[in-house]
């Protein structure tokens, strides 16, 4: 119980000032939808050609146990928005978590859950903007409601983003090529590809701003490689001719893979052309794994919606000219809740005395130092899309993973290092290592509040 109580105390501590940078970096953060682990030839895929990303990686520090905050979505968004974890922001599924994703036989009803980010958090744009920074959101946004008449009440523009294309509260754009199904983004010619046209307006966005008279923070949040599964035809003919191989397990999922990777190329080519590159911290990551019907996994168990590797670890690279070395690979376990506090620290951008987060600052990793953090944590008590995940939470401490689940209370136990594929629970072999991260988990739900869900009545 001291454990407990000094936990809850130290929870919300005040973090410190950051000193100001010489010069305040502008921020490019990708982030892909449902982009795997295995699907890009820097981690480890053979087939699909992804040269702009694997020279990216060249460039960046390489992070080989990065992490999505959650399975899912709509958390890891809110998580990068708020640095907070979607069980204290109480966001832990796919908006909107409704009754279809149940099982037929329920064993517990999930927790309750938000299906928007709340006005009341004060986002990482926010923050920025009020400390001089431009700001602009493209892409999937999936932080507000559906079908309600004041959705725009939640849109990225109104959470602290100057410009907003295509956000909105939708999980998919419903088709990628024009004219397409979501409001505010007109097409501009029929049959124009969603995510070419993403790219276009995010490298018009930092042609604006080639004189470098104002910072700023381009959140580039890609609907792609989302389903549907679609891709420009020339790219899916390739990878038809060269069929289903390791690495590809649907020809048209690794050409929209390509298509992201060309993409991504265009906005680096940007940043080059107009000067930037050298005065700009660029992210690249994913919300979280890939869909198990398109993607190969390769080494990883399960994917998206599961608690396992394939659904969690994904792809995570940081560029930040004078502070990162170029081609470093680093296997110190980071999370997507971290980008909050490490870029608003970037930025030289204080929080308030009062912010109560769970993200840690990488800027000391990032330089070549160390991380000091025992664990991290998973909470994912809602049923996705597919229905046949079982509701649990899940705690990374060095090289061991523990996975709880709530219907029955047992636990699983892997040691990632020598079982990346989480074929051998070592639960019943270390009863005394299982139950003290089970005791570690339980003791961080309560410093977060995180919500429970229920017996079936």
């Amino acid at each position: 119980m001291p454990i407990l109580l000094l936990l809850l105390l130290t929870a919300c501590a005040p973090a410190p000032e950051p000193e100001a940078p010489a010069r305040r970096p502008n921020v490019v953060l990708v982030l892909v939808d449902d982009l795997g682990y295995f699907d890009l030839g820097c981690y480890g895929n053979p087939a699909v050609r992804t040269p702009r990303i694997d020279g990216f990686s060249q460039e960046a520090v390489r992070f080989t146990d990065g992490y999505a905050a959650a399975p899912v979505c709509s958390p890891t968004r809110a998580s990068i928005m708020t640095g907070k974890s979607p069980a204290r922001v109480r966001i832990t599924n796919h908006a909107p978590d409704h009754r279809g994703f149940w099982p037929d036989d329920p064993v517990l009803e999930p927790a309750p859950m938000l299906d928007r980010l709340p006005l009341e958090e004060v986002t990482l744009a926010e923050h920025l903007s009020s400390a001089g920074y431009d700001t602009a959101f493209m892409g999937k946004w999936h932080l507000a409601p559906q079908r309600v008449p004041d959705a725009r009440e939640w849109y990225p523009d109104r959470q602290g983003f100057d410009v907003n294309v295509g956000g909105n509260g939708a999980g998919g754009p419903g088709r990628f090529f024009a004219p397409y199904r979501f409001p505010n983004l007109e097409s501009r010619e029929e049959g124009e590809y969603l995510p070419y046209r993403l790219g276009e307006e995010a490298v018009a966005f930092l042609e604006g701003h080639a004189e470098g008279e104002d910072p700023f923070f381009l959140a580039l949040w890609h609907y792609t490689v989302h389903w549907p599964i679609e891709a420009p035809a020339d790219l899916v003919q390739e990878y038809e001719a060269g069929g289903v191989q390791p690495g590809v397990k649907m020809p048209e999922y690794a050409a929209m893979t390509e298509a992201l990777d060309q993409v991504f190329g265009r906005v680096l080519d940007a940043l080059e052309r107009t000067g930037l590159a050298d005065d700009t911290l660029v992210v690249f990551t994913s919300d979280n794994g890939a869909l198990l019907s398109v993607a190969d996994l390769g080494p990883l168990r399960k994917a998206k919606g599961y608690l396992y590797e394939g659904g969690i670890r994904v792809p995570f690279m940081v560029r930040w000219p004078g502070v990162t070395e170029a081609g470093r690979v680093d296997a110190t376990p980071i999370l997507s809740t971290d980008l909050f506090p490490t870029i608003l620290a970037a930025c030289g951008v204080p929080l308030p005395a009062d912010y109560c987060g769970d993200g840690v600052d990488l800027g000391p990793l990032l330089a070549g130092g160390a991380l000091d953090r025992e664990a991290i944590h998973f909470h994912y008590p809602n049923y996705a899309w597919h229905r046949s995940n079982r509701l649990g939470g899940a705690i990374r401490a060095g090289r061991y993973k523990l996975i709880e689940r709530f219907d029955d209370g047992s636990v699983e136990l892997y040691d990632l290092e020598d079982d990346l594929g989480e074929q051998r629970d070592l639960a019943a072999d270390r009863p005394a290592l299982a139950e003290d991260l089970r005791r570690q988990l339980a003791a961080w739900r309560l410093q977060v509040n995180a919500a429970m869900p229920t017996p079936v009545r």
